[in-house]
C-alpha cells in the first residue's frame, strides 16, 4: 500500500471519528504543547472531559458526508474502532506517518495520545512504533505566552506525524511545539539516506504544518501568507516550487468555549488527486484561487474543524496513493 506524497490518486484512506472525543485532564505535556498561548488564568477556563454531544454528533455527520464523497470517487474508506479514546480518534493524521509501505507511529509529545494509533492499526501496513514515555525534562514551561520559545527541549525525539508533509523523496518537517529537531533527526535515520527530511523553523509554533503549507502537486504548493512571508524561508528543495498564496479564510466559528484551531485551519485541504481537492464549503475565495491552477474543489461541510482542531487533511490518513 504505497503512499509517498500528498497528491497522487487516492485509493484508500483512514477517516477519523469524533465519537468519544475528549480533552484529557491537564498535565504538563498538554499544558505546554496545546495551550502555550494561554496564561495561568485562561488555562483554568479550559473545559476538560468529553466534548459536547452536539459537537460529536455534528462532526460525525460531516465525516459521513465526506466518506460518502470519497466512496463516490472510488476511494476505499476505513474507520477507527475505539469509541473510548483518552484524547480522540478524530485526527488519525496526527499519530501515524505513512511512507511507502511503512506506517510510523510517531513519538507524540502529548502523553494522552500515546497508543492512539491502535484504533486503526489493523488497517495499516507494516507498523514501526517509535513511541516513547516522555520525561518531564522534555517540556519547557518558558514557552507559555512566548511563541518564540518552543514547548519541547531536545533531550528526546518527539513529534506528531502532522508536523510532516511528503513530496516523494523530500519530506518537509515543521519544528514547532509538537515536533523538535531531535524528532526530525530520528525520522531521517528511520527512513534512510534515500529520503530527505528537511526542517522548517521559526515560522509557526502552534503547531502542525497543514494549516501553513499544503502540497498540491509536484512543484505547486499552497502557502499561508501570515506565516510564510517569502519562499526563501523554505528549505532549498521547495524554494523553486510555484506558490498559491492562500486568501484570508472565512471564519466559520467554533462551539462556545471550545476553540482548538485558528481560522487558517480552513486551508487544511485534502487531495483526492492532483486535480481535485476537498475544502470547507465556505472557502469560496480559496476555491477561486485553486481553480486558476486547474484544481477542482469539492466543497463539503466541516462545522467543527476549529472546535476539534482538524480539517480534511487532519481527519484522514492516506494508505494507498498512486505515485502520479
Amino acid at each position: 500500500m504505497p503512499s509517498t506524497n500528498e497528491w497522487g490518486t487516492l485509493k484508500k484512506t483512514v477517516v477519523g471519528s469524533a465519537t468519544g472525543a475528549r480533552i484529557p485532564d491537564m498535565d504538563l505535556s498538554l499544558r505546554v504543547v496545546n495551550y502555550a498561548d494561554k496564561n495561568n488564568t485562561e488555562i483554568q477556563e479550559i473545559q476538560t472531559g468529553s466534548y459536547p454531544q452536539q459537537v460529536i454528533n455534528e462532526a460525525n455527520e460531516d465525516l459521513e458526508i465526506f466518506c460518502d464523497f470519497l466512496n463516490g470517487e472510488g476511494v476505499e474508506v476505513v474507520r477507527p474502532n475505539n469509541d473510548n479514546p483518552q484524547y480522540y480518534n478524530y485526527c488519525p493524521r496526527d499519530s501515524v506517518l505513512t511512507y511507502n509501505t511503512l506506517a510510523i507511529a510517531t513519538p507524540m509529545p502529548i502523553r494522552a495520545r500515546k497508543d492512539e494509533f491502535h484504533a486503526f492499526s489493523q488497517h495499516l501496513p507494516l507498523v514501526l512504533d517509535l513511541q516513547q514515555d516522555h520525561a518531564d525534562s522534555l517540556y519547557n514551561e518558558s514557552c507559555i505566552n512566548d511563541p518564540d520559545t518552543l514547548a519541547l527541549e531536545e533531550n528526546a525525539p518527539a513529534f506528531d506525524a502532522a508536523n510532516i508533509i511528503r513530496a516523494n523523496d523530500d519530506l518537509l518537517y515543521l519544528v514547532s511545539n509538537s515536533g523538535n529537531n531531535s524528532g526530525a533527526q530520528l525520522l531521517q535515520k528511520t527512513l534512510g539516506d534515500s529520503v530527505g527530511v528537511h526542517t522548517l523553523s521559526g515560522v509557526y509554533s502552534y503547531m502542525h504544518i497543514d494549516s501553513t503549507i499544503a502540497f498540491l502537486r509536484e512543484g505547486l504548493m499552497l502557502l499561508n501568507p501570515s506565516r510564510i512571508k517569502s519562499k526563501t524561508v523554505l528549505p532549498e528543495p521547495f524554494r523553486n516550487w510555484d506558490a498559491v498564496w492562500c486568501p484570508e479564510p472565512v471564519d466559520i466559528g467554533h462551539y462556545p468555549g471550545y476553540c482548538n484551531a485558528s481560522t487558517w485551519i480552513n486551508m487544511n485541504l485534502f487531495s483526492v488527486n492532483k486535480d481535485l481537492v476537498v475544502i470547507e464549503e465556505h472557502q469560496n475565495n480559496l476555491r477561486i484561487e485553486l481553480e486558476k491552477h486547474g484544481i477542482e474543489c469539492a466543497m463539503l461541510p466541516m462545522r467543527h474543524q476549529r472546535t476539534l482542531g482538524g480539517g480534511f487533511h487532519c481527519v484522514t490518513l492516506d494508505l494507498d496513493r498512486n505515485v502520479d
